[in-house]
């Protein structure tokens, strides 16, 4: 039977080790998406208005940060604004603000995609009903909206969760950080330690991630 390396997670605490640095991805991610919901709706709202300026200087936002790598833009919050501003920003903290910047921009655009699928004849039948603007949009408009906006967020946030790999190269130990470490520390002993340890990492993400897939797929599915 060939050796696959995976004594290794069991040597000391080194699974707990790998657990703790998903649960590390896991709140980067949490928190980036606490945050981008709201902000993406509202950037989402801003842009359907008719205002040229915030249209543009959203859209130049927008598009900065789907052309900018998420990568660069690690570097550039967290080895760039440190030197040049002189605050001391910790890497999770970094990460949690690049994937904001990152998140509230793919949200806005996806409640600014949702918002004018709805076809005008729904506002007009919200006149006729007698129903003034704001329970016009409250009790016909959001809630189309919503039945459009759920799946592709819930797809936008295991995106956010896959992404976190890249945090590890601003030096924050998170899963990947973690198995690069401990099959460092076992690379003698245990030589094959990186297909074992590896293929736990996949199955952690597998598992974190299949079920909000899941969940996606069911509401597509429910409200196509």
């Amino acid at each position: 039977m060939p050796d696959l390396g995976l004594d290794v997670l069991w040597k000391g605490s080194n699974f707990l080790r790998i657990l703790s640095g998903l649960w590390v991805a896991l709140r980067i991610s949490l928190f980036a998406v606490a945050f981008s919901i709201p902000l993406g709706m509202l950037m989402g709202v801003l842009m359907t208005k008719k205002n040229r300026v915030i249209g543009a200087a959203l859209r130049v936002y927008l598009e900065f940060i789907r052309i900018m790598p998420q990568l660069v833009l690690l570097f550039l919050v967290y080895f760039g604004t440190t030197r040049s501003f002189g605050w001391n920003l910790s890497g999770e903290l970094a990460s949690v603000v690049v994937f904001t910047l990152w998140g509230t921009a793919e949200m806005g655009d996806l409640v600014r995609g949702a918002l004018i699928s709805i076809p005008g004849h729904q506002y007009e039948s919200g006149e006729v009903l007698g129903l003034s603007r704001a329970q016009t949009y409250w009790y016909i408009i959001i809630p189309q909206t919503l039945r459009r906006l759920i799946p592709l967020s819930i797809n936008l946030i295991t995106r956010m969760i896959k992404t976190t790999t890249l945090v590890l190269m601003i030096g924050v130990v998170e899963v990947l950080k973690t198995a690069q470490q401990i099959i460092e520390a076992n690379r003698m002993s245990s030589p094959n330690a990186a297909f074992g340890v590896y293929l736990v990492v996949f199955l952690l993400y597998f598992f974190a991630c299949w079920p909000i897939s899941l969940l996606a797929r069911y509401l597509e599915r429910k409200w196509g």
